[in-house]
């Protein structure tokens, strides 16, 4: 079979990836208190590394992602930080600053799809948010990013939650 052809992944498998990419952008520009563009430029420029699996090696994640959609958000998510902390903070049972980088990340990348692109469903929004703190996050805070998000969600697409569940 050396006629078979390398499949482009699905179009949630590229977001999903662009996700990846963001969270590990938003953290790395929290920590290191650098532009956006230049994390951006420094996660695009990443090298192969044959020491990991390949859903960790970034150049794999960069070959599968939609790079349109990290970089919009990418560059949105910071510009746009004191509005979508302002939307999730009263939720929190802490203060913005007292989160873990990775969630308050998520929780960043999670409010500002939730805001922004009304394209993308709600759970679906949610759920990628999950499975980004159940990889990346501590021990339980899929189930913080989960509670948070719902709650953010109910408010923000009320009507898209309340049709859901409805249903």
């Amino acid at each position: 079979m050396a006629s078979e052809k390398k499949r482009k992944p699905s179009r949630s498998a590229q977001r999903s990836a662009a996700r990846q990419l963001t969270l590990q952008a938003l953290y790395q520009w929290q920590i290191s208190g650098n532009e956006m563009h230049q994390v951006e430029a420094h996660i695009r420029a990443a090298l192969p590394d044959d020491s990991l699996e390949a859903h960790e090696d970034i150049t794999e994640v960069l070959k599968m992602a939609d790079l349109a959609y990290f970089h919009e958000m990418a560059q949105a998510i910071p510009q746009q930080k004191e509005d979508l902390d302002a939307g999730f903070s009263p939720l929190l049972d802490r203060r913005t600053e007292e989160l873990d980088p990775i969630e308050l990340a998520i929780l960043r990348l999670g409010s500002y799809e939730l805001t922004q692109r009304l394209d993308v469903p709600y759970r679906v929004v949610i759920n990628e948010s999950v499975e980004l703190a159940k990889r990346f996050g501590g021990t339980d805070s899929h189930k913080y990013v989960n509670g948070i998000l719902d709650k953010l969600a109910q408010r923000v697409r009320s009507v898209e939650v309340n049709a859901r569940r409805s249903s």
